[in-house]
């Protein structure tokens, strides 16, 4: 298997060096040459599998240049630290399914790929020799869950950006109060838009990511998405276990990347399997308003309860345009082109195609924190404020002849705030989080500058 820019621009890479280069020399974002595909004779056979079995089979249709017997013992170290045997489990609420994509060191869905994304970075170094530096931003989870694949790694310093005060407490805490002499916390004077925009800016100066050898984790990271689609498949094969042959999933989303992880797995199963993605957006609605009219324009950043959704350019999106565009690179490339311009595309004659994969619904603060307290008083069941988001959106999206399976980003208390706003109590702290508060902290604040995150990160950065 080989990969590709979504722009077009560079010679196709073996997987290994798709992960180490993260974002393509191009611009673009790396994508397969091919989508692969499975047969029910192939699901049949995957049935009874462990997680960390099925992410072996479904990870090898994608990787063959890591050998067969590695890539295992890469999987069980990364969910070797997840405190549920089953690493994503689904339960039954009410007329929902929930997917808890919480149980990893972090508590948020982040863990699962980025522990294995880690994991991958070390492996490929010690093959390979050298060092990297990871670069890479976030609006709450990515950062503290890519922290905790690389901490005290050799050979590996990272440095992240999170927007300043706009994280909840106990997010911005996570990635702080780790202390590891290769940790870098950098907190931004703008929105997750302005960090996001300086780690592309910094990616594209190519003299500078070559000097340091950027790395990124971010899941412009082909890595993040993929590990990420094995979860939907896993979920899947719940369900029809229990006689389900067609399921939809309902997906809270920002960045496009989990959504678009669904859309892989969409593309990989039997026609029908995986039948609708529910997008939910919360009062940042970009990408609804795509789904719904075409519109892809930026707008102001809203802050909500739900933060990691607080985003109004959608990395991830420019891979779903690829395939809107069939493949041809070029127009990817002058679409974004266009919409870094101008802030916005008229893509309105993609709905009906768009239509065929996918629903979308934009959720209020109110509607997002009367989720909470109406799911908790009829089920007894926590949401964190971007589940809340997901299952308001399948409240109003979902068909009454499949189920829906509700994907479930992070633990509740991770946003003690709005659940205490929902539910009139604090949620109990896990132990992770008990005494986060407690511990020091190190973080640098800076403008959102291009030249004085740059000069930062070579200041700290690994070199030759």
């Amino acid at each position: 298997m080989r990969y590709i820019s979504t722009r077009g621009g560079i010679a196709p890479l073996p997987f290994k060096e798709a992960v180490m280069m993260g974002l393509a020399r191009d611009g673009g974002l790396l994508l397969p040459e091919y989508l692969p595909s499975v047969d029910s004779v192939a699901l049949d056979r995957w049935q009874g599998m462990s997680y960390q079995q099925l992410a072996l089979a479904v990870l090898s249709l994608f990787i063959d240049d890591i050998p067969k017997r590695d890539l295992e013992e890469l999987i069980e170290q990364s969910y070797a630290r997840f405190d549920h045997p089953q690493v994503t489990p689904l339960r039954r609420e009410g007329e929902f399914y929930i997917l808890e994509l919480f149980h990893g060191p972090t508590l948020a869905f982040k863990d699962v790929a980025l522990q294995l994304l880690g994991n991958l970075f070390s492996y490929i170094l010690e093959e390979q020799g050298g060092f990297m530096n990871i670069l890479g931003a976030t609006s709450g989870d990515t950062g503290s869950a890519a922290i905790a694949g690389v901490r005290g790694k050799k050979g590996i310093n990272i440095f992240i950006l999170h927007p300043h005060g706009r994280t909840s407490p106990l997010q911005a805490l996570q990635m702080t109060t780790v202390l590891d002499a290769n940790v870098f916390n950098i907190a931004v004077r703008g929105t997750f838009d302005d960090a996001q925009g300086i780690v592309k800016a910094i990616f594209n100066d190519l003299a500078f990511r070559d000097r340091y050898r950027l790395g990124a984790v971010n899941s412009i990271n082909w890595a993040r998405v993929l590990a990420q689609v094995v979860y939907y498949v896993y979920a899947y094969l719940r369900l029809r276990r229990n006689g389900h042959g067609s399921v939809d999933f309902s997906v809270p989303t920002g960045n496009f990347g989990d959504i678009f992880a669904g859309y892989i797995a969409k593309q990989l199963l039997p026609k029908g399997c995986l039948h609708t993605l529910i997008l939910a957006t919360n009062a940042n609605d970009l990408l609804t308003r795509f789904v719904l009219k075409g519109d892809y324009s930026k707008g102001q950043v809203i802050a909500t309860s739900s933060p990691s959704m607080d985003i109004q350019i959608a990395s991830n999106f420019e891979r779903y345009l690829f395939y809107l565009h069939e493949g041809k690179g070029d127009q990817v490339r002058a679409d974004m082109e266009q919409f870094a311009r101008s802030g916005r595309l008229d893509l309105s004659r993609f709905r009906e195609r768009t239509a065929q994969d996918m629903l979308s619904h934009s959720v209020s603060e109110e509607e997002t924190i009367a989720t909470i307290a109406k799911f908790h008083q009829d089920h007894g069941y926590l949401l964190d404020p971007h589940t809340a988001v997901g299952i308001r959106a399948a409240m109003e999206c979902r068909s009454s002849s499949r189920p829906v399976v509700c994907l479930a980003t992070a633990h509740p208390a991770k946003f003690g705030a709005a659940v205490t706003r929902a539910i009139g109590s604090e949620p109990p702290l896990p132990p992770a989080l008990a005494d986060l508060d407690k511990r020091a902290s190190r973080c640098e604040i800076l403008n959102a500058d291009v030249d004085a995150v740059r000069r930062f990160v070579a200041a700290q950065a690994l070199s030759a």
